[in-house]
């Protein structure tokens, strides 16, 4: 192990060495590469993970997340050459509403399938570590959806984004960057609402986002048959999983997120398979509605979630739109050790007393799978669209300097920062609402928390007779930039 971290270093100073020759000894540079939080080993726990589940250091990875269960999977491909899941990790924090994100402002944490490069890994984010999901991708792009910076990182914040702690973030942000060293390309990030199980399907049932929800379930579907990355293409505006060449078609199809879709075929093992999954899936689904499965209520008053192992730890603490919500099942937690310190400011979930009312957004998919509905698209007037707070612009980086030079591009434009609009003077709302604006909650770790005042009630008591008063129609920007993304690459081109 000594002697194999020698010759690594060894490699990345020579690749350091010619890096500063073609950059005219750019301090910044080498700056990046010694970057401490980004080079943090492995914990040897999940490296003795790995080599109990037959897996190797460098091999591929693949990132999972659930909004509602409030957590993030790492699969890594084992010596089989199937995946396998290596560690699960409770979100901290995420904002929005289960539903995918449709534009620029509207708070929502992006959910469909994405391709994480070297290049949108941010090594300098002020929010400790992150990487760029690469929202919008071509399908939501054909569909006019608009965002910029989303991102998962520490810090327990998000505006748009998935929030991890610092510990959490350093051991995935770990896994990716070995996964790079071992020639992964890009790593898979697959995001959904919910686990796609036909318990989930059918308390959902009547939610707008279900012909969307349906569509990404073929992905979901085709890994869990498969346990390998599905390969994604987008054409008729819709989503294409393991698409191959028809029968004596002379070369691979050509897709395009808003043509029409070339001829292709779906190899018949992986079709059959996830075929019969499907029809399993569905009748089970049709079981349980039909005994009476209540419908999930939707709660656009509520910001986002928190996994229960997280609001457990803080005073008046909320999952808010995630699993495991109620006090009962907080105080069963309370003594659980969290993965990962909470910092000393955090906003849990609450109900949000300024609830946008404006045009309904329908989150449509395509012409054959068009929404059932609207939904409303919310923001919390009374928070700041928050900036991935790094201070790196000054240059491109060591990291994104590179992944320009071998063709693999970022997503993000590190110069482009979207402002919040003005915000307009609120009227007056009812009493019962007004009686008391949110408030950040102090975490002390290892000391008992102050008597925290009486919380405000909540919007639902007020009286049936009192009209919800309106609010302003400002728009809070739902990502969190960062300065240009850097790529891995740069360090081990001379090993390549």
């Amino acid at each position: 192990m000594t002697h194999r971290t020698l010759v690594r270093a060894l490699l990345t100073s020579a690749v350091l060495a010619a890096g500063v020759m073609l950059a005219g000894c750019d301090s910044d540079q080498i700056s990046l590469a010694q970057n401490a939080k980004a080079n943090q080993p492995v914990p040897p726990k999940l490296v003795a993970a790995m080599t109990e589940k037959d897996m190797d250091m460098q091999s591929p990875i693949l990132v999972r997340l659930f909004k509602q269960e409030a957590e993030l999977e790492v699969w890594k491909q084992n010596r089989s050459g199937q995946f396998a899941l290596l560690k699960t990790y409770p979100i901290c924090r995420w904002s929005g509403d289960l539903g995918p994100k449709v534009r620029e402002g509207d708070r929502q944490a992006p959910e469909g399938f994405y391709s994480i490069n070297p290049s949108q890994m941010n090594p300098q984010s002020a929010y400790y570590l992150s990487f760029n999901t690469g929202y919008p991708n071509a399908f939501d792009k054909a569909l006019g959806r608009t965002g910029s910076q989303l991102m998962v990182h520490g810090d327990c914040s998000s505006r748009g984004c998935y929030a991890m702690t610092d510990e959490q973030i350093a051991e995935i942000y770990s896994l990716g960057r070995e996964s790079f060293f071992g020639g992964q390309k890009a790593f898979q990030l697959q995001a959904y609402p919910f686990r796609m199980t036909p318990v989930n399907m059918a308390k959902h049932r009547n939610n707008p986002n279900m012909p969307f929800w349906k569509m990404i379930k073929e992905g979901y579907d085709h890994f869990e048959v498969t346990k390998q990355e599905p390969k994604v293409d987008f054409c008729e505006k819709k989503y294409v999983f393991d698409a191959v060449k028809a029968p004596g078609a002379t070369r691979d199809p050509v897709f395009d997120a808003s043509a029409k879709c070339p001829a292709y075929v779906i190899p018949e093992e992986i079709a059959s398979a996830v075929h019969e999954k499907e029809q399993r899936d569905a009748a089970e689904t049709a079981k349980l509605v039909s005994k009476g499965t209540p419908v999930a209520r939707l709660n656009t008053g509520i910001d986002g979630g928190m996994n229960a192992i997280f609001a457990s730890k803080i005073p008046e603490g909320n999952t808010g739109l995630s699993e495991g919500g109620d006090s009962q099942a907080l105080a069963s937690m309370s003594l659980a050790r969290a993965p990962g310190t909470i910092p000393g400011t955090v906003n849990p979930p609450k109900p949000n007393l300024a609830v946008q009312q404006e045009e309904p957004v329908v989150a449509t998919t395509s012409s054959t799978a068009s929404s059932a509905g609207t939904r409303v698209a919310s923001a919390n007037a009374s928070d700041k669209s928050a900036a991935d707070k790094s201070t790196s612009d000054k240059s491109e980086g060591f990291f994104s300097s590179f992944a320009r030079k071998v063709g693999i591009g970022g997503t993000a434009d590190a110069s482009k920062t979207t402002a919040p609009a003005p915000a307009a003077a609120a009227p007056a709302k009812p009493k019962v609402a007004e009686a008391k604006p949110q408030s950040v909650v102090r975490v002390a770790p290892k000391a008992e928390p102050k008597q925290a005042a009486k919380p405000a009630p909540k919007p639902q008591v007020t009286t049936a007779a009192a009209a919800p008063a309106p609010t302003s129609s400002t728009q809070l920007a739902g990502s969190a930039p960062v300065v240009q993304t850097n790529s891995f690459d740069t360090r081990f081109s001379a090993v390549k």
